[in-house]
Protein backbone atom coordinates (compact mmCIF):
# COMPACT_ATOMS: atom_id res chain seq x y z
CA UNK A 1 0.00 0.00 0.00
CA UNK A 2 1.44 3.39 -0.63
CA UNK A 3 0.91 6.16 1.34
CA UNK A 4 0.78 9.99 0.27
CA UNK A 5 4.63 11.04 2.22
CA UNK A 6 6.03 8.04 0.52
CA UNK A 7 8.27 8.25 -1.75
CA UNK A 8 8.59 5.88 -4.98
CA UNK A 9 10.30 6.39 -8.34
CA UNK A 10 6.80 6.14 -10.18
CA UNK A 11 5.07 9.14 -8.07
CA UNK A 12 7.87 11.09 -8.68
CA UNK A 13 8.88 12.13 -12.26
CA UNK A 14 10.07 15.81 -11.71
CA UNK A 15 12.64 14.23 -9.61
CA UNK A 16 14.26 13.01 -12.33
CA UNK A 17 17.82 13.62 -13.14
CA UNK A 18 19.41 14.12 -16.43
CA UNK A 19 23.22 14.00 -16.63
CA UNK A 20 22.85 16.16 -20.44
CA UNK A 21 25.59 18.54 -20.91
CA UNK A 22 24.04 22.05 -21.53
CA UNK A 23 25.60 24.71 -24.10
CA UNK A 24 28.20 27.19 -22.77
CA UNK A 25 27.20 30.36 -22.06
CA UNK A 26 28.70 33.53 -24.05
CA UNK A 27 31.03 34.65 -21.74
CA UNK A 28 32.11 31.39 -20.94
CA UNK A 29 32.68 31.00 -24.66
CA UNK A 30 35.13 34.11 -25.04
CA UNK A 31 36.77 33.11 -21.76
CA UNK A 32 37.92 29.67 -23.15
CA UNK A 33 36.51 29.52 -26.64
CA UNK A 34 35.63 25.99 -28.32
CA UNK A 35 38.16 23.32 -28.61
CA UNK A 36 38.88 21.95 -32.18
CA UNK A 37 37.53 18.15 -32.46
CA UNK A 38 40.95 16.68 -34.03
CA UNK A 39 39.93 14.65 -37.06
CA UNK A 40 41.38 10.80 -37.22
CA UNK A 41 42.74 9.17 -40.23
CA UNK A 42 41.42 5.86 -41.25
CA UNK A 43 44.72 5.23 -43.43
CA UNK A 44 47.32 5.83 -41.11
CA UNK A 45 50.23 3.50 -43.48
CA UNK A 46 49.87 6.56 -45.57
CA UNK A 47 51.06 8.83 -42.89
CA UNK A 48 54.38 7.62 -41.70
CA UNK A 49 57.83 7.08 -42.86
CA UNK A 50 60.39 5.37 -41.89
CA UNK A 51 63.91 6.77 -42.22
CA UNK A 52 66.77 3.53 -42.44
CA UNK A 53 69.52 5.72 -41.70
CA UNK A 54 68.39 6.87 -38.30
CA UNK A 55 65.92 4.49 -37.70
CA UNK A 56 63.20 6.49 -36.57
CA UNK A 57 59.37 7.16 -37.96
CA UNK A 58 57.83 10.62 -39.18
CA UNK A 59 54.79 11.58 -39.87
CA UNK A 60 54.64 12.89 -43.51
CA UNK A 61 51.73 12.12 -45.32
CA UNK A 62 52.00 10.45 -48.83
CA UNK A 63 49.43 9.52 -51.28
CA UNK A 64 50.66 6.06 -52.19
CA UNK A 65 53.89 4.08 -50.90
CA UNK A 66 55.37 1.26 -52.66
CA UNK A 67 55.47 -2.55 -50.58
CA UNK A 68 56.49 -6.05 -51.46
CA UNK A 69 52.93 -8.51 -51.59
CA UNK A 70 53.76 -11.27 -48.22
CA UNK A 71 50.77 -13.28 -48.94
CA UNK A 72 48.01 -13.17 -51.67
CA UNK A 73 44.30 -14.64 -50.58
CA UNK A 74 40.58 -14.81 -50.47
CA UNK A 75 38.33 -13.12 -48.20
CA UNK A 76 34.36 -13.09 -48.21
CA UNK A 77 32.71 -10.12 -47.36
CA UNK A 78 30.33 -8.64 -45.01
CA UNK A 79 26.21 -9.81 -44.33
CA UNK A 80 24.40 -9.15 -47.05
CA UNK A 81 26.79 -10.36 -49.61
CA UNK A 82 28.83 -13.12 -51.06
CA UNK A 83 31.71 -13.36 -53.02
CA UNK A 84 35.30 -14.51 -52.95
CA UNK A 85 37.44 -10.99 -52.88
CA UNK A 86 40.94 -10.70 -53.76
CA UNK A 87 43.29 -9.68 -51.06
CA UNK A 88 46.91 -9.40 -50.49
CA UNK A 89 49.24 -8.50 -47.67
CA UNK A 90 51.77 -5.97 -48.20
CA UNK A 91 54.87 -5.05 -46.84
CA UNK A 92 54.76 -1.33 -47.23
CA UNK A 93 58.13 0.62 -47.29
CA UNK A 94 57.68 1.91 -44.32
CA UNK A 95 57.60 -1.64 -42.61
CA UNK A 96 54.19 -2.04 -42.03
CA UNK A 97 51.93 -4.70 -42.76
CA UNK A 98 48.69 -3.98 -44.53
CA UNK A 99 45.87 -5.72 -46.00
CA UNK A 100 45.21 -4.27 -49.65
CA UNK A 101 42.28 -5.00 -52.16
CA UNK A 102 43.04 -6.53 -55.64
CA UNK A 103 40.18 -4.40 -57.86
CA UNK A 104 38.95 -5.86 -61.07
CA UNK A 105 38.75 -9.32 -62.82
CA UNK A 106 41.87 -11.57 -62.36
CA UNK A 107 45.20 -10.85 -61.57
CA UNK A 108 48.70 -11.91 -62.08
CA UNK A 109 49.89 -11.27 -58.57
CA UNK A 110 52.38 -13.48 -56.84
CA UNK A 111 54.44 -13.44 -53.24
CA UNK A 112 57.18 -11.05 -53.11
CA UNK A 113 55.70 -9.24 -56.30
CA UNK A 114 56.47 -5.08 -56.01
CA UNK A 115 53.02 -3.20 -56.14
CA UNK A 116 51.94 0.74 -55.29
CA UNK A 117 49.38 0.84 -52.67
CA UNK A 118 46.95 3.75 -52.14
CA UNK A 119 44.44 4.69 -49.80
CA UNK A 120 40.30 3.76 -49.68
CA UNK A 121 38.71 1.00 -47.49
CA UNK A 122 36.50 -1.28 -49.07
CA UNK A 123 33.28 -1.17 -47.36
CA UNK A 124 31.86 -5.10 -46.89
CA UNK A 125 35.72 -6.42 -46.23
CA UNK A 126 36.54 -5.27 -42.40
CA UNK A 127 40.23 -4.14 -41.74
CA UNK A 128 40.63 -3.69 -45.35
CA UNK A 129 41.66 0.14 -45.74
CA UNK A 130 44.07 0.30 -48.47
CA UNK A 131 43.82 -0.54 -52.48
CA UNK A 132 46.72 -1.84 -54.71
CA UNK A 133 46.69 0.35 -57.94
CA UNK A 134 46.66 -1.86 -61.20
CA UNK A 135 48.64 -1.44 -64.18
CA UNK A 136 52.05 -0.02 -61.77
CA UNK A 137 54.88 -2.18 -60.99
CA UNK A 138 54.17 -6.28 -60.74
CA UNK A 139 50.34 -5.69 -61.13
CA UNK A 140 49.52 -5.86 -64.46
CA UNK A 141 46.11 -3.97 -65.34
CA UNK A 142 43.19 -5.46 -65.95
CA UNK A 143 42.95 -7.38 -69.88
CA UNK A 144 39.94 -6.69 -72.19
CA UNK A 145 38.66 -3.51 -69.98
CA UNK A 146 37.03 -0.98 -72.24
CA UNK A 147 35.40 1.27 -69.48
CA UNK A 148 36.83 3.11 -66.54
CA UNK A 149 40.38 2.30 -67.65
CA UNK A 150 42.51 4.41 -65.68
CA UNK A 151 41.32 2.79 -62.42
CA UNK A 152 41.64 -0.21 -63.60
CA UNK A 153 45.75 0.06 -65.38
CA UNK A 154 44.28 -0.52 -69.01
CA UNK A 155 45.48 0.99 -72.08
CA UNK A 156 43.68 2.01 -74.78
CA UNK A 157 43.50 -0.56 -77.82
CA UNK A 158 41.32 -2.46 -79.97
CA UNK A 159 37.65 -1.02 -80.31
CA UNK A 160 38.18 1.45 -76.89
CA UNK A 161 40.20 4.05 -79.04
CA UNK A 162 39.63 5.70 -82.51
CA UNK A 163 40.79 4.36 -85.97
CA UNK A 164 43.69 6.34 -86.90
CA UNK A 165 43.35 8.15 -90.29
CA UNK A 166 44.80 5.85 -93.17
CA UNK A 167 47.82 8.57 -95.31
CA UNK A 168 46.24 9.23 -98.84
CA UNK A 169 49.55 8.89 -100.73
CA UNK A 170 52.60 7.21 -99.87
CA UNK A 171 56.01 8.86 -99.10
CA UNK A 172 58.34 9.12 -102.14
CA UNK A 173 62.27 9.88 -101.99
CA UNK A 174 63.02 12.44 -104.24
CA UNK A 175 66.11 11.22 -107.00
CA UNK A 176 68.78 13.35 -107.34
Amino acid sequence: MLLLGDSSPLMEPARLKYNRLTMPTLSQLSKKGRKRKRKKTRSLAMRRLFNAKDRVYTSVVSPQKRGVVTLVKTMTPKKPNSALRKVARVKLSNRMEVTAYIQGIGHSLAEHGIVLVRGGRVKDLPGVKYHIVRGKYDLQGVEGRKSSRSKYGTKSGGGAAAPKPAASEPAVAPTA
